[in-house]
């Protein structure tokens, strides 16, 4: 057998380019040998001719056509940090449609954080593990069933050694092994008149001999953050060709603005806070509150049960006192590498020392095990070093997860309680990580609202065991909106999907600020009924302490029950009798119903319901009794049949939990 790798490159389909590799095996006296492998594996091809598809940036997948070239019945591997479900949900119209069609089978595998829990968060380690998990998991999908892990070990060996990085192969096959996953391509949904046109994707372009010189990288630069003048700064603004990334005046609206958290590898939006409003009574001691924010003119679309995620930023007074106690000069320029997964290699982007540590560097966040090992190297006090490499290694896991999940201590606390650890900022800040963005399920139907994006939060807020106050992050910042404030966002995929049928029953379940989801679930509705558009049944059950003082969107709920969009309502407020009650005794005592629309028992869709519950974990447990409780009941269902029942509606998805504990 003979290979051959024929490398292009496209430097202006997407800011920092993109390489599209073809690697030819044939045998030595095969005809293909004298042909150009872009003959053998032209870029379109109607049916596709390549037997093997690997997707090394997730990115692409919503603006590139990555799968024109696959083969029917071929084999794709994406390299993502999404779950598979995630995944699906990201891949563009037009690419679900050519993987249906062609009958291919999709898989992902998050290579980042399978190398990271083999061999840590060093880069060169983790990205030697990457390399060879890439190398692994093509063996073996491309094998198929010919494939098992003995094999798979036996060749990692061959190829790599006993040890990978350290490591028994026999221990990195198994990690591989158990972290490929197969994507779900569902069904085509039915075509709705009121859908936008789906977005025309890109062709890749060969238009550059290599992408290196477009990066405006010199000799001597390196890929990490460093201090610098307000020199680099101009130099950034007036090359900004040559040091950064295209000119925002030179892309549309629905174009990434690549200024806007160039680190970042979700797609980003600037929205506009236009509405903060509190709905809980400011002498109750939870104060959850509702958010509007203005997307005109972004192109940020979301669908129903989709998140927000929100990209915080650190307290102004806290940076601060940081800055002064660690001896920063605020106002000082620093230079941050953008990921070169990003944008390329060479890209960065320079802001104040204040900037980075309010907008980018997680320094309030709470630390990773190995932040401790790796701090322990700047240590000058022996005390410190042996008792920061103590809670680092595996000796120490009591004591981290005390300094974990009791004090909550964050990155700029253990700094403190170590203060002979000074390392120099620029290092600092690669130790540290970035602020990583918080998601919250979206409370508001864009069918029903247009540009604007709303959102159900609580702050969330405690009191460490020596007393300190704690704030989450994100919830702290977005309480603090006023109405014109600019707020980074990006949108992530959920479970919580309507069905495709909008007879078909809604079930829903939701706890406090649970009841996000369901909001835009009930505006949808709505919003259908107003068109003229036949909808099914509605049932909507809220979880809160008191009546009086969470019952969130109350008036909203009154006028949809009062217009018939809400067919059946279930408001379990625990506390305000002697008894507690909560959702699954309203469930309860719709046993009946429950069971006609989730077992089959009504006719046509309305037999076909959907059941949500979004909410905290511990109503779980109860929620499900309920629902077994019903079937059996009322459905005729043994418990062993109700139980496998509720597994198939999982996979039918029409049995959806969202769960969370808590966002901060």
């Amino acid at each position: 057998l003979t290979a051959r790798l024929s490398t292009d490159f496209d430097a202006f389909s997407k800011a920092g380019g993109a390489a599209i590799s073809r690697v030819l095996i044939s045998s030595e006296d095969s005809a293909a040998q004298n042909l150009p492998a872009k003959v053998i594996l032209p870029d379109h091809e109607a049916e596709g001719a390549a037997d093997f598809t690997a997707v090394l940036d997730q990115a692409l997948l919503k603006t590139h056509d990555v799968l024109q070239n696959a083969r029917p019945k071929s084999l794709v591997l994406v390299f993502s940090q999404w779950t598979p479900e995630e995944l699906a949900a990201n891949l563009a119209t037009s690419s679900a449609e050519i993987a249906r069609q062609r009958g291919l089978a999709v898989y992902t595998l998050n290579s980042k954080a399978v190398a990271e829990s083999l061999v840590g968060a060093e880069p060169e380690n983790k990205q030697v593990m990457e390399n060879v998990l890439g190398h692994l998991a093509f063996l073996r999908l491309y094998a198929g069933t010919a494939c098992t892990e003995a094999k798979l070990i036996k060749t990692a060996r061959a190829l790599f050694g006993d040890e990978i990085a350290g490591l028994d192969a026999v221990k990195v096959v198994a990690r591989l092994w158990a972290g490929i996953f197969q994507v779900p391509i569902s069904a085509a949904p039915p075509a709705d008149a009121q859908d936008a046109p789906a977005k025309a994707l890109k062709s890749f372009e060969f238009n550059a001999v290599e992408l290196e010189s477009f990066r405006g990288l010199e000799a001597g630069d390196q890929e990490s953050a460093a201090l610098g003048s307000w020199r680099d700064a101009a130099k950034n603004i007036i090359f900004r060709e040559a040091y950064s990334v295209p000119r925002q005046d030179t892309l549309d609206a629905t174009q990434q603005n690549p200024a806007l958290r160039p680190d970042l590898e979700d797609r980003t939006y600037l929205v506009t806070c236009s509405v903060n409003r509190r709905l809980t009574p400011l002498s109750y001691d939870r104060n959850v509150f509702h958010l509007e924010f203005d997307t005109a003119g972004t192109g940020l679309q979301y669908a129903i049960g989709e998140a927000l995620g929100v990209h915080g930023w650190n307290d102004v007074d806290e940076v601060k006192d940081f800055c002064s106690w660690y001896g920063l000069d605020p106002s000082a320029v620093v230079t941050l590498p953008v990921p070169s997964a990003n944008r390329g290699p060479g890209y960065r982007q320079t802001r104040t020392v204040f900037q980075a540590l309010q907008q980018q560097v997680d320094i309030f966040g709470r630390p990773p095990k190995s932040f401790y090992s790796a701090l322990a190297e700047h240590a000058k006090s022996k005390e410190h070093r042996l008792a920061l490499r103590f809670i680092g290694a595996a000796e120490g896991s009591a004591t981290f997860k005390k300094l974990s999940e009791v004090d909550t201590v964050t990155f700029a606390d253990v700094l403190k309680q170590y203060d002979s650890c000074r390392p120099d900022f620029a290092t600092l800040c690669e130790l540290v990580g970035d602020i990583k963005p918080r998601h919250y399920s979206i409370a508001s139907s864009q069918a029903a609202v247009g540009d604007r994006v709303d959102l159900l939060v609580v702050t969330v807020d405690w009191v460490t065991p020596s007393g300190s106050p704690r704030f989450g992050q994100c919830t702290r910042y977005l309480a603090a909106l006023k109405p014109g404030q600019k707020v980074t966002v990006s949108i992530k995929p959920s479970v919580m999907k309507l069905p495709p049928d909008n007879m078909q029953p809604i079930i829903m379940a939701g706890l406090g600020t649970g009841a996000a989801p369901f909001r835009a679930f009930i505006q949808h509705r709505a919003w259908l009924k107003s068109q003229n558009i036949p909808i099914g049944p509605l049932i909507y059950y809220f979880g809160s302490r008191h009546r009086s003082q969470e019952y969130l969107y109350g008036e909203e709920l009154e006028a949809y029950i009062a217009e018939g969009v809400i067919t059946h309502a279930g408001f379990a407020f625990s506390r305000d009798q002697k008894q507690k009650i909560y959702i699954q005794h309203k469930m309860l005592e719709d046993g009946e119903t429950l069971a006609a629309m989730l077992g089959g028992k009504a006719e046509g869709a309305l037999g076909k319901g959907v059941f949500y519950l979004c909410g905290p974990t511990w109503p779980v447990p109860d929620v499900y009794e309920a629902l077994i409780g019903a079937l059996t009941q009322y459905a005729g269902f043994t418990r062993e049949r109700a139980a496998e029942y509720l597994e198939e509606l999982k996979e039918e998805e029409r049995y959806v939990l969202e769960r969370y504990l808590v966002s901060i």
